[in-house]
Order: structure tokens, then C-alpha cells, then sequence
């Protein structure tokens, strides 16, 4: 177990890491980990911001009291009532009985359903602040990142922003917790993958928050999973800003579903295609065997977006309806799109698609390519215009 980590003079971290979860959500595949990231201000009160996940219960409360001994815990301020954020809280008030539980409305009633605590809370609206002696907390609710008691809270003394998931990412903190601690390139695909996956359909709140908080002057971002951003917050601050804004790289990401290899001889066209058109960054994945969260991951990252798929009983192939189903989701947008498929005796794969190009907003370029039984010369060449054509347009976006 890592002990607490002093993170200012009065402030520490005393989260947990879990390498034994392997989904996240029971959806998300965690080959890196994750961690649970909780704060303990010690003051003339004592305040927790958030706890972890029950399974690490035991080990979070000898943190706490490894630090405070036989002085009480004051205050316990939700900034989101998710229940790997949550789930201590029950242990924590048998702990300590005079613990008064902070959070604005929305939290009280999750907090009710979730653990049937009615009584010893304190609620909030935005803008208010709690007194804990040398450290003044003010609270900014922000609804919808990504729940709808989300909010944050910031230390007016250290200028620290404790961001809830916002700012967050997937990764264990491996005998690491700050950013200037650890090699940034390997948490920043998990970074991303973490928003695109779980914060990316409230998009256009992140935005607005980060807006909301410019005026402050923060020193330090706090978030409930992740690195701590001492050395370079803004860092972080700026890639949500871009990924919430829809801000790519030049790129494209092909994607295909193919059952006995006719849409993966397309998508390998489309694929040199481009390449031969000037795009260097190319994510080529079969859709069957690529998680579905990595492929988003690249999608949010890059700005070509090509789509192919087969028909499997008389439905587009069902990892890419996953796929789609999942991109319409977070409202994909400001990507150039391409898309072509194949059948045999039944079509109707390329017709869904068309559909998905509708419900985003994304630019379709021509052709739209569609195959009965195996691609020939002249599809493949097709293929290949569409290669250049997404090429063309992903450079002149």
C-alpha cells in the first residue's frame, strides 16, 4: 500500500490504486489500472474531498487515520456521488459520527439512495464557501461532468482545483502521483481514452466549465482519477478544451467489420490510399477484434473518420452497430467521413451507415463505395478514390 503523499503543506493524498479491476464501468477495459484519488485537508477543521471504491475501504480509512490519529474528520465534501468515488462513505461515518457530509442538492438524493444517509449534511449552492480555518474552499457546481450532482471544488489558500472526473484519466499511480513525476506519454493515450470514453458526450459542459473557470488562478488540478497537475496544470486544462471543442490532428482512422476478408481487402485500398495521398497518420482496425473504447480513442484524436462494414443477417455487422451506435452517443462531429461495405445476397450495411453520416455532424465525402460478393478492379478502384478524396479533405479541413 502507498502511504498518504503530502501534497502541500496541509494537504495530502490519500487515494488508493486498483489493478484488479478489469473494466471499468463493467464496460471499459483497464489494462493500466486506475486510481481512486481522495484529499485530506488537515486545518483547524479537518476535511476530506471524496473517497475511493469500497474494496479498498480498509486501507483508505489507516491512511486517514495514520495522518489525523485521534483528531475527527470535520467535513466529507462530495464533488461526485459515482460509487468508485463513493463507496467509503457509509465506513467513513461509522468512523466518524459527527462527520457532516458536504454537497449540493443533487448530491443529498443520490446520497440518500445510494446509502440511505439522510441526516448530517450540509447543503451548498454555487458559489458558496466552507471555513476550515487557513483554508477557504469555494464550490462551482458543474452539472453533467458527467453526472447531475458534478461540481468542484477549489482551495482558495493553495490554489488547488479538486475537478472530480473532470481532468481525469484512466492509469494507476505506480509509486507516482504529480505530473512532473512521471513520463507524460504514457498516461496520455489513457488520458484520452478516459474522456473520450466516459466524459465526451458532455462535451459542450466541459467546455463551458474550463470557460467558467478562467478567472482562477490555479496552481494545482486535483481530479478524483489520475495524475496530480502541479508542475503544468494548464497542460491538462488544454487538452480537455480541445477534445470538449472537437479539435483533432491530421489523420484518419479506417475501421472495418468483414467476416471472411471482402471488406478488409477495401478497407486495406482505402488505407494505401491514403497513404499515397499524403496522410501519414493512418489506425487501421478490424472492428471485431479492436476494443471498442480504443477505437474510439483514435476517432477522438484524429480527424478522418472511414467506415466499412458487411451485412450480417440482413443488419450491418454488429460490432460496428456497436461502434456507431456508441459514436452517435457522444455526438461525433467536426470529423471528415467516408464510408463503403459489402454484401452478398442481402444489402443493407452501407445503407445504415448513410444513416450514421446523417445523425453526425461530419463531413461525407464521396464515393459512398458498395460491393456485392468480392471487390473487383474497378471497386478497389473506387476504394482507392476515396482514399484520396478523405485524404484531400482531411489536409484542406
Amino acid at each position: 500500500m502507498i502511504n498518504a503523499i503530502q501534497m502541500t503543506d496541509d494537504i495530502y493524498w490519500v487515494g488508493v490504486n486498483d489493478k484488479e479491476t478489469d473494466l471499468f464501468e463493467s464496460l471499459w477495459p483497464l489494462p493500466e489500472g486506475v486510481s481512486y484519488n481522495s484529499y485530506l485537508i488537515k486545518d483547524e477543521k479537518i476535511a476530506l474531498i471524496d473517497t475511493v471504491k469500497i474494496n479498498y475501504n480498509d486501507s483508505f480509512l489507516e491512511k486517514i487515520k495514520g495522518l489525523i490519529g485521534e483528531r475527527k474528520v470535520d467535513y466529507l465534501i462530495i464533488n461526485h456521488m459515482e460509487p468508485d468515488h463513493s463507496g467509503s462513505i457509509k465506513s467513513l461515518r461509522e468512523a466518524y459520527p459527527d462527520l457532516k457530509i458536504v454537497g449540493n442538492a443533487k448530491t443529498m438524493n443520490f446520497l440518500a439512495g445510494f446509502y440511505n444517509i439522510k441526516e448530517g449534511t450540509k447543503i451548498i449552492e454555487d458559489g458558496d464557501q466552507l471555513d476550515l480555518g487557513k483554508h477557504q474552499l469555494s464550490f462551482y457546481l458543474t452539472p453533467m461532468i458527467h453526472w447531475p450532482e458534478t461540481m468542484m471544488t477549489f482551495d482558495e489558500y493553495d490554489q488547488i482545483l479538486f475537478s472530480g472526473d473532470a481532468f481525469g484519466g484512466f492509469g494507476s499511480l505506480d509509486g507516482v502521483l504529480f505530473d512532473d513525476e512521471l513520463n507524460i506519454n504514457f498516461y496520455a493515450t489513457e488520458i484520452r481514452r478516459y474522456f473520450s470514453n466516459i466524459v465526451a458526450k458532455y462535451s459542450p459542459l466541459v467546455s463551458k466549465a474550463i470557460q467558467r473557470l478562467s478567472d482562477l488562478d490555479i496552481k494545482m488540478i486535483a481530479a478524483t482519477h489520475g495524475p496530480v497537475w502541479r508542475e503544468d496544470p494548464n497542460y491538462i486544462i488544454e487538452e480537455y478544451r480541445k477534445w470538449s471543442n472537437y479539435e483533432t490532428d491530421e489523420g484518419v482512422v479506417v475501421v472495418y467489420g468483414s467476416m471472411y476478408g471482402n471488406t478488409k481487402i477495401m478497407a486495406e485500398a482505402v488505407a494505401r490510399s491514403l497513404s499515397e495521398n499524403g496522410i501519414e497518420n493512418i489506425k487501421l482496425f478490424d472492428v471485431s477484434r479492436k476494443h471498442v473504447s480504443d477505437i474510439i480513442n483514435e476517432i477522438w484524436q484524429y480527424k478522418g473518420v472511414v467506415l466499412g462494414s458487411c451485412i450480417y443477417n440482413l443488419e450491418i455487422f454488429p460490432p460496428m452497430e456497436t461502434l456507431i451506435n456508441d459514436l452517435e452517443n457522444r455526438n461525433l462531429k467536426k470529423r471528415v467521413l467516408g464510408i463503403f461495405g459489402s454484401y452478398s445476397w442481402s444489402g443493407g450495411a452501407v445503407s445504415r451507415l448513410q444513416n450514421f453520416a446523417k445523425q453526425v455532424n461530419c463531413q461525407l465525402v464521396e464515393p459512398v463505395v458498395e460491393v456485392q460478393y468480392s471487390p473487383d478492379a474497378n471497386m478497389l478502384d473506387q476504394c482507392y478514390e476515396l482514399g484520396k478524396n478523405v485524404a484531400e479533405a482531411v489536409i484542406n479541413y
